[in-house]
């Protein structure tokens, strides 16, 4: 029972840089649409005003820095079952972060073909795609990573059980921080 608690302890302290991205790309945001503007062939914009260039690459900057620096930590407590290089530290960092921020594209791209307008609320396609992403990218970058930590799939469920809350609350500490116009 005890591995399976660190297994899980250390599967959620590992996927921070995927949850780190998505604020830091709200940090970061606002200079040149990553859409540039146009529109999809349904008449609706590919992305909308809310995704910007800056907060692309400085979400995915923050997620591989906090990477670097919470990786590195979970090794040294003994929390990974196996070794992790630091090679592997950053392969699994930049994959995160960037499978994250792009997860989150693509949850935008459905919902502006679904008319969910930037900003509207759009329940777990705020939220799950973004997860979804950041696992395709460290399965496909790093499938012996992924494998060691994510092969039960328990830390997966885990993830996209606890994604909604953190979301959420992290949105609204946004939305106080007037980072974010709507708190969802």
């Amino acid at each position: 029972m005890q591995n399976l608690a660190f297994n899980i302890l250390a599967g959620l302290f590992a996927f921070i840089p995927a949850l780190v991205a998505n604020p830091g790309a709200v940090i970061t945001g606002g200079k040149g649409r990553m859409d540039f503007g146009k529109n999809f062939i349904d008449g609706r914009r590919i992305l909308g005003d809310g995704k910007s260039i800056s907060g692309y690459f400085g979400g995915i900057l923050i997620g591989f820095i906090s990477g670097l620096i919470v990786l590195p930590a979970i090794s040294l407590l003994g929390l990974f079952q196996f070794t992790v290089s630091f090679a592997t530290i950053l392969v699994v960092s930049f994959a995160l972060a960037w499978g994250s921020l792009t997860g989150d594209l693509v949850g935008s791209f459905i919902k502006r073909r679904r008319n969910i307008k930037s900003g509207e609320k759009g329940d777990l396609l705020d939220m799950w795609p973004f997860v979804i992403f950041a696992f395709l990218f460290l399965f496909l970058i790093s499938r012996s990573f992924f494998a060691s930590l994510y092969g039960n799939f328990i830390d997966i469920v885990i993830i996209l059980v606890i994604t909604p809350l953190l979301h959420r609350g992290v949105n609204i500490l946004a939305y106080k921080m007037h980072r974010k116009d709507v708190p969802w």
